[in-house]
């Protein structure tokens, strides 16, 4: 799932010349819905969204506060475009999720802001029409959010070392065998005088930055 979040001091949405949605000063959300988003990436984007820090606060500190702690309106616009693969100059949109099924996610992904946050200051567009925006950047400020892909917590580097240790733990359990294991955890240590010598301070120095 994808969102470009616009900070705004007004925006509204026209369809056949009709104003039919406005908000004053808050956020316009353009959101782009993936075929493989799910109800984890729906959580995590509404999250994003209403805690993003865009504002300033009462002693006009930037980036301090969100759209909630301000009690600002929120408009949002589905826009599929944002999944658009590029062939050659041409887009595509084989990653969006399908019409019929995207509606109903996207108003389930409506439905939980309000319950985030309040209803009444939760604004959207009309789903599968052709609209006009109108969109009053305010700064302009614009942020491109992106929910995780499946899978991709492991890609932090923290993350990913720290399942390799647990990986390369239960590898070398699994090669010595519980007996084993027990033996060398009840044997005796032996001392060897030439590693507490001078290769212990080469250990140690290979272990600081």
């Amino acid at each position: 799932m994808k969102a470009v979040v616009q900070r705004v001091t007004r925006a509204s949405v026209t369809v056949g010349g009709e104003q039919i949605s406005a908000i004053g000063r808050g956020i316009c959300v353009l959101l782009g819905i993936s075929l493989e988003d799910t109800q984890k990436e729906l959580e995590h984007m509404v999250r994003k969204i209403l805690n993003l820090r865009v504002f300033e606060d009462e002693s006009g500190k930037h980036w301090s506060k969100s759209v909630m702690d301000k009690q600002y309106e929120v408009l949002c616009i589905s826009q599929f475009t944002l999944q658009c693969v590029l062939k050659g100059n041409k887009p595509d949109f084989h990653l969006a999720m399908p019409t019929e099924q995207a509606e109903s996610f996207y108003n389930s992904f409506l439905e939980q802001l309000r319950k985030t946050y309040r209803p009444e200051l939760i604004k959207d567009g009309k789903f599968g029409t052709y609209m006009q925006v109108h969109i009053q950047n305010d700064g302009p400020v614009t942020i491109e959010l992106e929910s995780p892909a499946p899978g991709a917590a492991t890609s932090d580097p923290k993350q990913l070392s720290k399942l390799e240790k647990q990986q390369q733990r239960k590898e070398k359990t699994r090669a010595k065998g519980p007996s084993e294991s027990s033996k060398e955890r009840n044997a005796p240590r032996k001392e060897d005088r030439s590693a507490s010598s001078g290769a212990e301070g080469d250990v140690s120095s290979e272990r600081e930055p």
